[in-house]
């Protein structure tokens, strides 16, 4: 099948309040092109060089989201224009995020990643560490990002219960941070879970974000 068909394919399996951020890593610029042209217009990046790379050669409207784990010493390459940081996984991150930000003079859209697999592999807060950081007065000083929501990576597992409980967890910890730090803030809203393998289930479980690759381009 084509990558439109592939498109066309997953839109239909999405409800009106969900957001597909093809996943265009190690794909080639022709390739985004061809689901550009379908209508997607939203593209995740996992590498600072790639998405730098292929910015420029690609419309102006793309709207990029870095969706892998940022570097401290990578995050002013991408503030310039980058739509979303989903991998905020640690408050020295965020940091370098909101100065980097003021350089431009522009607020970063992010999402703090939270650990919720169990591989020791994966990054993220948990939610001690985002409370501690939410009430911090250098977190109360940051002018140059908004928090938008939360980020997850499930287990990388066959067990389909173990995967929803991960997800839901996660709404509820979502649901929580909302009610105490950011029930006065509309742009906290957004749940980035969900990828080729389970993004249905994600759905199910409250995302508003799923990061779809391989059903999009074929697998690498």
């Amino acid at each position: 099948m084509s990558i439109a068909a592939n498109l066309e394919k997953i839109y239909a399996t999405l409800p009106p309040n969900v957001k597909l951020v093809a996943v265009s890593k190690f794909k080639p610029v022709n390739d985004i092109l061809e689901a550009y042209n379908a209508g997607q217009k939203v593209f995740g990046e996992n590498r600072v060089q790639e998405l730098t790379d292929k910015q420029p050669q690609l419309p102006a409207d793309i709207e990029w989201h870095m969706i892998g784990h940022l570097q401290t010493n990578k995050v002013k390459y991408i503030t310039t224009f980058a739509h979303m940081i989903h991998g905020v996984d640690s408050f020295k991150l965020l940091k370098e995020i909101d100065k980097q930000a003021a350089k431009s003079a522009r607020v970063q859209n992010c999402l703090l990643q939270v650990h919720i697999a169990q591989e020791e592999t994966k990054f993220g807060f948990d939610e001690a560490e985002i409370e501690q950081m939410l009430n911090s007065s250098d977190f109360a000083n940051m002018k140059n990002i908004t928090i938008c929501g939360l980020m997850g990576m499930a287990t990388l597992t066959d067990n389909t219960n173990q995967i929803r409980n991960e997800f839901k967890g996660l709404k509820q910890l979502h649901d929580r941070l909302k009610s105490r730090y950011f029930s006065t803030y509309p742009e906290f809203k957004e749940l980035s879970i969900g990828m080729s393998g389970d993004y249905l289930i994600a759905i199910e479980e409250g995302s508003t974000m799923v990061r779809v690759g391989s059903a999009i381009f074929g697998s690498r």
